[in-house]
């Protein structure tokens, strides 16, 4: 019942309740007063019926689609190695006299590590040193011999055998001295092995012989290892099938393949934290592990803060491709069906409700990447969904959902407070 038609009926009643002393000819003019006023009342009316309906129109917020360049990532599994490794094993045997080191810290490369007892090799040296000279004195003796018989053999005061025999003579002490002078060098290298030496810069590890212990040449256990952390390698796997789907994708002309040497990687760590610097790839594999149906590729990341060790494991995000006219949805304002079909709810140009099925592709971030149901420039609802349905007219507004508020969390004593001084009586 409208407003106008109450008047209406008011104006019927109020003469027979109020005026029934008075004529007939009173109460003629006095409905006819009724009737005038409620006309008025009725036409006001009428102009305000629009602006109600627009008043009580459902508020929902929603979302303008639009085409945009988006870059393609892909997420692999991977582990840290170090850039550089050496195991440090003695290459003379001696005894451990002192350790140089401290475990754990930096070293440089030629940094002495261990010093062994070097008794024996200074013997060796000077033994050597010694032979050199008496081949050296040896050397002097065959060679003025072997010059002389080449005089005398020229005046046959000496027989051919006589002369072939010095010169052969002469070039043996020749080669007892390039003998000797090796020794003397072997000896001079293994004293010099007794000081063992840092082959790279790095971070040293622990120790596994302490001073008095026996160490042999070449043995299989090392005495320590050293790292080199700045930068880090990262190793990380991908799937035969997932390569095979973007070549797929690259030759259809979905995507466009990310080109370049050097494609810059990014690094998550275990405890879901972005890793402070990008990495550059610089190896993909050519040969499929047979076990695992995997190729590996491998990432440089900088690591001056020594924040990656060898060993971790991490999730490597690198760009595979780029979509230039790509849509986004956003995840929050897409719902599914029984059958697990994804759907959205378009606001029209005249602003009812339509819904719209959808065929999405991967998620980025929280968006999916729509591959067809939508086209750009149309309104996608994102808040209030859950109060309209298809048909229903709505009063759009436009929202940024990128500087949504974070929404506090409830404070229980004083919900418990309110809810006592909104029902005194419980």
């Amino acid at each position: 019942m409208t407003f106008a038609s109450a008047f209406l009926r008011a104006a019927d009643r109020l003469p027979d309740r109020f005026l029934v002393a008075h004529q007939p000819l009173q109460r003629t003019a006095g409905r006819a007063a009724w009737v005038v006023a409620a006309a008025l009342l009725a036409a006001c009316g009428g102009k305000s019926d629009e602006p109600a309906a627009q008043a009580t129109a459902t508020k929902v917020g929603v979302v303008v689609v639009q085409k945009q360049s988006q870059t393609l990532d892909t997420n692999l599994p991977g582990r840290t190695s170090a850039f550089l490794s050496a195991e440090v094993r003695p290459q003379v045997s001696g005894i451990v006299q002192k350790r140089l080191f401290t475990e754990g810290g930096m070293v440089k490369q030629g940094q002495p590590l261990y010093q062994l007892d070097a008794s024996s090799l200074r013997a060796a040296e000077a033994s050597a040193i010694a032979a050199l000279a008496k081949a050296e004195a040896s050397q002097q003796t065959q060679e003025a011999t072997a010059r002389r018989n080449a005089e005398l053999v020229k005046i046959t005061a000496i027989s051919q055998q006589a002369f072939d025999e010095s010169q052969a003579a002469a070039k043996q002490a020749r080669a007892d001295v390039a003998v000797a002078k090796a020794n003397v060098d072997t000896a001079r290298i293994n004293l010099k092995y007794s000081r063992i030496e840092a082959p790279i810069t790095g971070r040293i590890s622990l120790s596994s012989v302490t001073p008095g212990a026996l160490v042999t040449a070449n043995q299989t256990t090392p005495l320590t290892s050293i790292v080199q952390m700045d930068p880090m390698y990262v190793d990380f796997t991908q799937s035969t099938a997932e390569l095979l789907q973007l070549r797929n994708d690259w030759a259809a002309g979905r995507y466009q393949k990310v080109e370049g040497d050097r494609i810059p990687v990014r690094i998550r760590l275990e405890d879901g934290s972005s890793y402070g610097h990008e990495g550059k790839l610089e190896f993909s594999g050519l040969i499929v592990n047979t076990t695992m149906g995997t190729v590996t590729l491998r990432a440089v990341v900088p690591n001056p803060d020594g924040i990656l060790m060898p060993g971790m494991f991490v999730q490597a995000q690198l760009p595979t491709g780029l979509a230039p006219e790509a849509i986004l949805v956003p995840q929050r304002s897409v719902s599914r069906d029984l059958t697990g079909r994804p759907s959205v709810l378009v606001v029209k140009e005249d602003n009812t409700v339509e819904k719209r099925n959808l065929v999405l592709g991967r998620a980025i971030g929280v968006n999916w990447l729509l591959d067809s149901g939508l086209q750009a420039g149309e309104r996608v609802v994102v808040d209030g969904f859950q109060r309209i349905k298809p048909g229903d007219a709505v009063n759009a507004v436009e929202v940024d959902i990128s500087k949504r508020a974070v929404e506090k969390p409830v404070d229980a004593q004083a919900a418990a407070a309110a809810l006592r001084a909104a029902n005194p009586t419980k």
